[in-house]
């Protein structure tokens, strides 16, 4: 990234502090077990009246948890991914933080085409990961660093970092405006408050990668 180093240690430090407390949230959030595995030792259930609602029930918590514990995974990602980019720049080749952007982009993207449920949370981390691959594969093709008291203006595609930076800066301004008012709670009816840091962390790294792709 260009700019000056105080920046890039600035956003390194936001966004490793956004992708730890996402790992906290990691450990704390197991994947949801399979269906077939309630518990070893418990004997089966003779289907009564009301197992097609507890059935239920329990298929909507354990894709919670799932959604919870693959959200957290993302954003832990980018957290870090954008700390070591923004430290790093040009020292890593832009193909090694393309690889490593750019599967989970693509996963993403499947997930959010082939199961509706959460389908603007998985499209907005993986336009989170391409907006990654797309910056890491500028720097594998930006100007030496003998120019760089030059103005890369011509790094990329204008109209695609310019869409970027609209989404971005969009997110930052839609979190900030829930974070202040507070509205909708956490995700299964949580109170306002459970909700608060979680969307902190998430508008900051929204502000971090709207200022990676201005430093292009």
């Amino acid at each position: 990234m260009h700019g000056s180093a105080l920046v890039s240690w600035l956003l390194a430090a936001l966004a490793a502090a956004s992708g730890g407390y996402c790992l906290t949230r990691l450990r704390r959030t197991p994947p949801a077990p399979p269906p077939g595995a309630a518990g070893a030792g418990t004997a089966p259930r003779t289907p009564g009246p009301r197992s097609t609602g507890a059935t239920g029930a329990t298929g909507a918590t354990r894709a919670h948890r799932l959604h919870a514990y693959e959200s957290d995974a993302s954003e832990a990602l980018m957290g870090f991914g954008m700390a070591a980019m923004a430290v790093t720049g040009t020292a890593v080749p832009g193909v090694a933080w393309a690889w490593l952007f750019g599967p989970p982009a693509v996963a993403l993207l499947l997930a959010a085409a082939y199961r509706p449920e959460r389908r603007a949370h998985r499209l907005h981390h993986a336009v989170g990961a391409l907006a990654m691959t797309y910056m890491a594969l500028v720097m594998a093709t930006a100007p030496a660093a003998g120019h760089a008291g030059h103005h890369p203006s011509a790094a990329g595609s204008p109209a695609l970092t310019g869409a970027l930076l609209l989404y971005f800066g969009g997110y930052a301004l839609w979190s900030g405006s829930r974070l202040l008012s507070g509205a909708g709670g956490g995700p299964g009816g949580l109170p306002a408050a459970s909700a608060t840091l979680p969307r902190a962390w998430r508008l900051s790294m929204g502000i971090g990668m709207f200022a990676m792709l201005l430093t292009m």
